[in-house]
């Protein structure tokens, strides 16, 4: 079964994938930032909105490290936002050697539990993507999908990996929701590979701009294409 995600900024952008038939939805705050945190306030007003499943961004700055006190600020906020509607979150680290923080990251999933969890693309940016991935991979618990374009640069340049991700391990291919550039082109040939679960920004946005508000026709269109290509 397919799943298409699309990133709502509020309310507006909720009722409009919805509209259009997406699957589930990822709040977050300052896209000029790649995603931050949003604020309770922001999540309760998109859950009175919607009623598609939403995971929350857990991040404090523009990078993929953390510190110990920003790490205890997400932690208490995980609450507020579980209590505001979110059900699930959106979280990774990597510490300053470019591996995954396994440390940080496990405290703070467990914190969510039992909500389901996505690691971010963080993973794209690991000193060793190869490593991240098995690293990632080994949290297990309520992590169910990964987000990644297989590439910091992006799908367009990582969809190569992906596919053998995904044809070499069927349970990986499972987890691994595509996105970061995403385009239409790449479809096709990730759902032949096995993936199922493909997430979407700009692309659902008129002219590809963050300051305008998502399209509910433009969301079907990709509601339609993804669900074609999974078959």
């Amino acid at each position: 079964m397919s799943l298409l995600e699309v990133i709502a900024l509020s309310a507006a952008d909720a009722r409009a994938a919805q509209e259009g038939g997406a699957d589930r939805i990822e709040v977050v705050a300052d896209m000029a930032a790649d995603g931050l945190t949003p604020d309770p306030d922001l999540v309760a007003a998109i859950r009175e909105a919607t009623s598609l499943p939403m995971r929350v961004m857990l991040r404090a700055n523009a990078g993929f490290r953390t510190t110990g006190a920003e790490l205890d600020r997400l932690r208490r906020a995980a609450a507020g936002l579980a209590a505001a509607g979110a059900d699930g979150f959106v979280l990774g680290f990597l510490d300053s050697s470019g591996h995954v923080d396994a440390g940080a990251t496990g405290k703070l999933a467990a914190d969510t539990d039992p909500l389901p969890w996505t690691f971010h693309r963080a993973l794209d940016h690991a000193a060793d993507p190869a490593q991240a991935w098995n690293a990632v991979r080994a949290f297990g618990g309520r992590l169910d999908t990964v987000l990644t374009a297989g590439s910091a640069r992006g799908v367009d340049a990582g969809v190569d990996v992906l596919v053998r991700r995904a044809v070499g391990e069927p349970a990986a291919a499972e987890m691994i929701m595509a996105g970061g550039g995403l385009r239409r082109k790449h479809v096709a040939v990730l759902a032949a590979a096995g993936v199922t679960a493909f997430h979407v920004g700009t692309a659902v946005r008129p002219d590809g701009d963050w300051d305008a508000p998502v399209d509910p026709a433009l969301v079907r269109e990709w509601r339609t294409l993804v669900a074609a290509a999974a078959g």
